[in-house]
C-alpha cells in the first residue's frame, strides 16, 4: 500500500483556509484507500484550536469514514505516571528557596513563585530540545559575568536534580515518545499500517519537530506545515539554519525541508499570491536592501496586490479600537464574518468595550482570565493585605465586592450594602485611617438599628480576628497555613453577618469552581513548597490563575471572533484585521530569562530569544495573506509615540522604495482606506449636539443669603464668592478622601493642637527655653502618637517640632518676660451685625493681653504666613479678628484696643512674622459693606472673582463649569431660587 501514498513534507501557502484546504488535500490522497484503512489513519495536530478546525472542516462533508485526531503533546502520556506541574515547580521553588537563603543577591527583585516558573519553563525547554544536564556543562562559566557564573552553579544542580529522574513531565515523555518511535520506524519496526499526518505544527520544539521528522520518513507519512513560503528562493532557505535566524517566520522549516523538499499539499491557491510575495520579500533577513533592489521590480504593479490591504493609524489606542468596532459593525452589516487577531489583550478588551454600544459580543476565544473574575479578584484583594494594616479604603473595596456578604440571611446583600455606604461615609468624615473593631463598634452605637449592629458585630469580628495580625505578617510562613488563612478569610466576607459562605456566591458557577480547583490544588501540593511571605504567596496565587479562564459568553456572535496571534494559521481567512501593530505590542518583547544569557543558552545548544519573535512573524505573515486584511496601529499610547512593528515597518519601507512598482501610491491607497474608518469612529464620538459653552456663574439667591460666617471665609468671599455660596448657601462640601493620609491640612490641625497644649499650661520662666522645649516636644510626641497613624509621617512631624522648638520655647519665654499672657485659646467669639441679621465668628489660636491691656492677636502656620500684601488686599482673618475685639466680640477681653497682629510659623525656623495691623474700625466698616451687599442681594456671588493665580481653581470649580468660561468672561448675574417681591 506504500507504493500508493506520497509521503514526505509537504506545505499549504499562507492564507488559506486550513482547515478546508487540509481535508481538501486529504479526501484527494485517501480516496483510494480501503475503508478499513481509511478508519485507521492517524493526524496529529498541533494544538487544540487546529484540532478544531479540522473536525468542522471533515463535518462539512461528504460523509466518509474519519481518521483518528490526536495531539502531538499526548505523544507518550500512556508511557508512565505525569507529575503534576505544580508539585514540580514547588520541588524546584524549595531549591531555590535555599540558593536565595545562601545568596541573597540571586533573588534581589525576584519573587520565589516567579523565579520556581521561570526556572521550571527552562527545564520543560531542555526537555524538549533533548539537552541533559551535561549541556550546561558546556558553558565556560569564566566568560561571564560573575552573576551568571553563580546562576550557572546552582542550574547545573537544579538540571540533576529535575532532569536525571526517571521521566515524570510531559515533555520530558513526549521527547522520549518521539525518539523511540523515530529509532523503531527507522529500523524497520512498529511501522504503521495505515498513514499518519501531522497537520498544522511548524516543529517550533524539538521533540514535535523528531516526531514530525520520523513520520516525513515513513512509508505511509506526510507532514503538513502551515503557512509555508513557497515563495522564498532556495538561497534564502540554505541561511536560515544559522542561529541568528531565528526571528525569520520560516526558520522553523528549514530543518523540516531535509527530509525532501516542501511541496504543495493541496491545489488551491492562496488568497492573494502577488500579496504573499510582496511579503515574502519585505520579510526577508536583515540585511534586506539589496534583494529589495534586485527582485523589488520582479513584484509589479503593487497596487492590485495591495488592494485588500487596510491601513489605520490612529492617534491613540482609543481611536485605534474604535476605528477597529466601526468596522466590525460594517462587516456584520454586510453578513460577513470578521476576525480580530491582537497580542495585545488591553486592546481587544478595549474592542469590545466599544461593540457593546450596539451589543455586539464578540467570540474571543482568550476568554475572560480566572484572575479577572469576580472570585478572582476576591482572592487577590485579600491575599495582597498581609504586611500592612488594613485601611479604610482597602476595606470599604473588599466590602464593596460583588460577592461579599452574599450567604447572610440574617442581612440580605442590599441591606448589607445600605451599612457599607454609611460606614464608608462615616469613614471619610470621621476616620479612622486604619480601622479596627472598636472603631466599628463605636460606628454602630449611633443611628441605624438592629441592622448596623449586626453588621457591626460581623465585620469588628473579622478586624479583631483574622485580619488583626495581617499587618505584621513579614515572615515566611508554610504554604498550606497561608491558603487556610486566605480561604477562611475570602468564605468569611462572603458568608456576611450571620451567614454561610456554601450559601454564598463565592463558590458558584464557572468562576467560583474553578477558582475553587485552584485553591484545592494548592493545597495537594504545599507540602511541596518552602515557607513564603505574604508577597511571594500573593504572587503564586496569581500565576496559578492566570492560565486559567472562563468560557466564551454564550450570547456571543460567532461572526465576530477574537483571536491570539497563533490562532492566525487556523483563523486567516475571509476579512482579518491584525491590530496593535507596535513594537512591544504584535512582536511582545521577549521575557528576560533569570538563569541564561544568550550566549551561554547559545552554548548550551538551547533556543534563542529570537525564536519567539519568529514565531510571532510567522503569524503575521499568515495573517495578513488573508482574503481582505486591515492593519492598525497607535501612533501613541500612555506613555510616548510608538513605533510601528517591524514586519509592518519593513512592508512600508520597501513599497516606498519601489516608485516604479507604484509602491508609494499603494501604501498612500492603504492609508486613505484607513482614513475612511478613522473618521467614521470619529464622528461616531462626536455627540449629536454641540451644547453651547456654560456662562460664567454669578448666582443672587434670596436675601439673605448667608446669616452667619467664620473670619477664614472672608478670604475666599473676595476673592471667589461662588464657593462661598456653594459651600453655606447650597451647603455642598467636598467628598472627603476615603484614602486619608498624612497631608497638609491633617499637619495643620495636629501641630495647632499641639501648640495649644502648650498655651494651656504656664512655662516656668526660671527652668530656660531648653525646659519647654523639650516638653513641647513631649506634647508633640502624644498628640502625633493619637492622631498620626502613620509611623514615616510621624517620626518627620516629630521632626519638624523638634527643629523649631528651641525658638517657639525663647519667644513664648520671651513675650512672658514681656508681660504678654495668652488670654483667649482656640475660644470662638461673635459680632453681630446690627439691622442685617448676620453673625461674624472667629475661633483664634491665640490672643494676648499685654502689660499695658493692649492685645495681640496671632495665628499660628504650618504652611507660609501671609504677606503685607496679601493682608491688606484679601487675607483679612487676624484684621477682622481685631476688629472683633474692638467690638467687644471675646468674652474675656470686653471691648478692647489691638496693639498688633502676627503669624506664627510651625515650620522654616519657628519665627514670629509681625504684620501692620490695618485700622479695625476701617476694616470693620469695610466689611459691613461687603457683606450687606451680598445679603441684600445687590451684589452676586460671581466665581472666581479675584482669584490671586491664573490657575487658581478651587474645590468648586468644576461645580461652575470652569474652562467653558475663564477669567476674561463677563459674568452673568441670574437670581436663583425663589424670589418674592416685597
Amino acid at each position: 500500500m506504500a507504493d500508493v501514498w506520497d509521503s514526505g513534507v509537504f506545505g499549504l501557502p499562507c492564507g488559506v483556509d486550513f482547515g478546508a484546504a487540509f481535508v481538501r488535500g486529504y479526501d484527494a490522497r485517501t480516496a483510494h484507500l480501503p475503508p478499513e484503512v481509511q478508519a485507521r489513519i492517524t493526524v496529529w495536530v498541533n494544538s487544540g484550536r487546529t484540532l478544531g478546525a479540522l473536525s468542522r472542516a471533515f463535518a462539512a462533508g461528504p460523509a466518509r469514514l474519519l481518521p483518528r485526531l490526536r495531539l502531538v503533546t499526548d505523544l507518550g502520556a500512556g508511557d508512565g505516571v505525569v507529575a503534576a506541574p505544580l508539585a514540580r515547580r514547588m520541588q524546584l521553588a524549595r531549591l531555590i528557596d535555599g540558593l536565595i537563603a545562601a545568596r541573597p543577591e540571586l533573588g534581589h527583585g525576584q519573587s520565589i513563585p516567579r523565579l520556581a516558573q521561570s526556572l521550571s519553563e527552562l527545564m520543560t525547554e531542555m526537555q524538549r530540545e533533548g539537552c541533559p544536564p551535561e549541556a550546561l556543562d558546556r558553558i565556560e562559566a569564566g566568560d561571564h559575568a560573575r552573576h551568571w557564573q553563580n546562576a550557572l552553579e546552582f542550574l547545573r544542580i537544579a538540571a540533576r536534580f529535575h532532569l536525571n529522574a526517571p521521566a515524570l513531565d510531559r515533555a520530558a515523555l513526549q521527547r522520549a515518545a518521539a525518539e523511540r518511535l523515530a529509532a523503531d520506524w527507522a529500523s524497520g519496526q512498529g511501522l504503521p499500517d495505515a498513514p499518519v499526518i501531522v497537520a498544522g505544527s511548524t516543529g517550533s520544539h524539538g521533540g514535535t519537530r523528531a516526531f514530525m521528522q520520523a513520520v516525513a520518513r515513513l512509508p505511509m507519512g506526510a507532514v503538513v506545515l502551515p503557512g509555508y513560503d513557497f515563495d522564498q528562493p532556495e538561497a534564502i532557505w540554505d541561511g536560515l539554519d544559522a542561529p541568528g535566524a531565528e526571528d525569520h517566520p520560516q526558520a522553523r522549516f528549514a530543518a523540516l525541508r531535509a527530509a525532501g523538499p516542501v511541496r504543495p499539499w493541496d491545489g488551491t491557491p492562496a488568497p492573494d499570491p502577488a500579496r504573499n510575495r510582496l511579503v515574502s520579500l519585505a520579510l526577508r533577513p536583515a540585511p534586506v536592501t539589496d534583494q529589495w533592489i534586485a527582485d523589488g521590480p520582479g513584484l509589479g504593479d503593487l497596487r492590485p496586490s495591495t488592494v485588500g490591504l487596510t491601513l489605520i493609524e490612529a492617534d491613540q489606542p482609543g481611536t485605534e479600537a474604535a476605528a477597529i468596532a466601526a468596522l466590525i459593525r460594517a462587516e456584520l452589516e454586510q453578513d460577513r464574518g470578521v476576525t480580530l487577531i491582537a497580542a495585545d489583550r488591553g486592546l481587544t478588551r478595549r474592542v469590545t468595550a466599544a461593540l457593546d454600544r450596539w451589543q455586539i459580543i464578540p467570540d474571543d476565544s482568550a476568554g475572560r482570565p480566572l484572575p479577572l473574575s469576580p472570585a478572582g479578584l476576591l482572592l487577590r484583594m485579600l491575599a495582597d493585605l498581609p504586611g500592612q494594616a488594613i485601611t479604610a479604603d482597602r476595606l470599604i473595596a473588599i466590602l464593596k465586592h460583588p460577592l461579599v456578604a452574599t450567604g447572610s440571611a440574617a442581612l440580605p446583600r442590599n441591606q448589607a450594602l445600605l451599612q457599607i455606604r454609611d460606614l464608608e461615609q462615616s469613614l471619610r468624615r470621621h476616620g479612622p485611617a486604619f480601622p479596627d473593631g472598636a472603631a466599628l463598634r463605636r460606628w454602630a452605637r449611633g443611628r441605624g438599628g438592629d441592622d448596623r449592629r449586626v453588621f457591626a458585630d460581623w465585620l469588628a469580628a473579622l478586624l479583631d480576628g483574622p485580619l488583626a495580625g495581617l499587618a505584621d505578617d513579614r515572615d515566611p510562613q508554610p504554604v498550606g497555613a497561608r491558603l487556610a488563612a486566605l480561604r477562611d478569610l475570602a468564605q468569611g466576607f462572603a458568608a456576611g453577618p450571620q451567614g454561610d459562605a456554601e450559601q454564598s456566591r463565592l463558590w458558584q458557577e464557572q468562576q467560583g469552581a474553578l477558582t475553587r480547583a485552584v485553591l484545592d490544588n494548592l493545597a495537594a501540593h504545599a507540602g511541596d513548597a518552602p515557607p513564603m511571605s505574604a508577597r511571594d504567596f500573593a504572587e503564586l496565587l496569581h500565576e496559578e490563575m492566570q492560565p486559567l479562564a472562563l468560557r466564551a459568553d454564550p450570547g456571543a456572535d460567532p461572526r465576530v471572533r477574537i483571536r491570539g496571534p497563533r490562532e492566525a494559521r487556523t483563523e486567516s481567512h475571509g476579512t482579518v484585521i491584525l491590530a496593535g501593530l507596535n513594537e512591544g505590542g504584535w512582536p511582545q518583547p521577549a521575557q528576560p530569562d533569570p538563569w541564561l544569557s544568550r550566549p551561554m543558552r547559545l552554548a548550551a545548544g538551547l533556543t534563542l530569544p529570537e525564536r519567539q519573535i519568529g514565531l510571532a512573524a510567522h503569524d503575521f505573515q499568515q495573517g495578513i495573506a488573508a482574503d481582505r486584511v486591515i492593519l492598525t496601529r497607535a501612533r501613541r499610547d500612555a506613555d510616548a509615540e510608538t513605533i510601528p512593528s517591524r514586519w509592518l515597518n519593513r512592508l512600508m519601507n520597501l513599497m516606498k522604495g519601489l516608485p516604479d512598482q507604484h509602491g508609494p501610491d499603494a501604501l498612500e491607497a492603504m492609508r486613505d482606506r484607513g482614513a475612511h474608518w478613522l473618521a467614521l469612529a470619529e464622528a461616531l464620538a462626536a455627540p449629536q449636539v454641540k451644547p453651547p459653552p456654560a456662562p460664567r456663574p454669578a448666582p443672587i439667591p434670596p436675601p439673605p443669603a448667608l446669616h452667619e460666617l467664620p473670619v477664614t471665609d472672608i478670604a475666599t468671599l473676595i476673592r471667589d464668592p461662588y464657593a462661598i455660596y456653594a459651600r453655606r448657601v447650597l451647603r455642598l462640601r467636598p467628598l472627603d478622601p476615603l484614602h486619608s493620609g498624612p497631608d497638609a491640612a491633617l499637619r495643620g490641625q495636629v501641630l495647632h493642637q499641639i501648640v495649644e497644649q502648650m498655651l494651656k499650661e504656664t512655662p516656668d520662666p526660671a527652668a530656660g527655653p531648653d525646659a519647654l522645649a523639650a516638653r513641647l516636644a513631649d506634647i508633640a510626641a502624644g498628640v502625633l502618637a493619637q492622631q498620626v497613624p502613620w509611623p514615616a509621617a510621624r517620626a518627620f512631624w516629630q521632626a519638624r517640632i523638634a527643629r523649631i522648638a528651641g525658638q517657639i520655647a525663647a519667644d513664648e519665654l520671651a513675650r512672658r518676660a514681656a508681660g504678654d499672657a495668652p488670654v483667649v485659646i482656640e475660644t470662638q467669639g461673635r459680632a453681630q451685625l446690627a439691622g442685617l441679621g448676620f453673625t461674624l465668628t472667629a475661633r483664634p489660636d491665640r490672643i494676648d493681653r499685654t502689660e499695658d491691656g493692649h492685645i495681640r492677636v496671632y495665628d499660628y502656620k504650618s504652611g507660609t504666613p501671609p504677606s503685607q500684601k496679601q493682608v491688606n488686599a484679601f487675607d483679612k482673618q487676624l484684621p477682622l479678628t481685631a476688629a472683633l475685639v474692638a467690638q467687644g466680640g471675646f468674652d474675656p477681653l470686653g471691648q478692647a484696643d489691638v496693639a498688633g497682629i502676627a503669624y506664627i510659623q510651625l515650620g522654616g525656623s519657628g519665627e514670629t512674622h509681625p504684620r501692620d495691623l490695618p485700622d479695625p474700625g476701617q476694616t470693620w466698616d469695610r466689611f459691613v459693606d461687603l457683606i450687606a451687599g451680598y445679603l441684600s442681594g445687590a451684589v452676586a456671588f460671581t466665581a472666581l472673582r479675584a482669584p490671586e493665580l491664573r490657575d487658581e481653581t478651587g474645590d468648586y470649580a468644576h461645580l461652575a463649569r470652569f474652562g467653558e468660561w475663564d477669567l476674561t468672561t463677563d459674568p452673568r448675574p441670574e437670581q436663583v431660587g425663589d424670589h418674592h417681591d416685597g
